[in-house]
């Protein structure tokens, strides 16, 4: 199987770069290029690539806008977002968008390949430096409670803790307490971490996040 890729992103040495990266793969196309958000939504649509690598910030319209605006669209290419920024503000935003994997410009052309194929085979695929930093891979994280659970969901969709207060007809008090145990459990200091964690060891699915 040939895997068809369109690259967007505005730095022409950064386009080089990728291009040469997705050369180096026999079972890889490079079937479009794009120098921002509104050029890389006119190919996608065009050309319809199984993936699509998006540079986080492009003029006229970024990775994330563009990625919303493909699954609102109802269109199936898979997306990768590129960033050379501290990762982890972005991986949130990004798979709310619709995002199937998150890839520092830093990383080889080994794990770029990886990224490609994991979300090609449906899978999602954070970068190593991403995943490596949340939590060391012997860490067993406690169990969360199904309330917990239902707190830590609300506020990786962007509720704040009086919104999920609201929702779940407890007090803001209760919430902070949950989001501190769920902190606790998950060795997380933020609620990006948190989620981000219980992605990572399963606590929670994907799908759960973005639905």
């Amino acid at each position: 199987m040939v895997i068809r890729i369109l690259l967007a992103d505005d730095h022409p040495m950064t386009r080089a770069g990728l291009r040469d990266y997705i050369k180096r793969e026999k079972d890889f196309e490079l079937v479009g290029e794009a120098k921002d958000g509104e050029e890389a939504f006119n190919k996608i649509k065009e050309q319809l690539p199984d993936v699509a690598l998006l540079d986080i910030r492009m003029p006229k319209e970024n990775g994330v806008a563009l990625t919303r605006r493909l699954k609102s669209e109802g269109i199936s290419t898979k997306v990768i977002i590129l960033t050379s920024y501290d990762a982890k503000q972005y991986v949130l935003s990004s798979l709310r968008a619709g995002a199937r994997g998150f890839v520092l410009k830093t990383a080889g052309p080994e794990e770029l390949a990886m990224a490609v194929r994991a979300v090609v085979s449906g899978r999602l695929y954070l970068d190593s430096e991403v995943s490596a930093s949340l939590h060391d891979e012997d860490f067993c994280p406690e169990p969360l409670s199904n309330r917990e659970r239902e707190v830590l969901l609300k506020a990786a969709k962007g509720l704040s803790s009086k919104e999920i207060a609201s929702d779940l007809y407890i007090s803001e008090r209760t919430v902070h307490a949950h989001l501190a145990s769920i902190y606790d459990k998950l060795g997380a200091r933020n609620k990006t971490e948190a989620m981000l964690l219980a992605l990572k060891y399963g606590v929670v699915a994907l799908e759960e996040l973005i639905e």
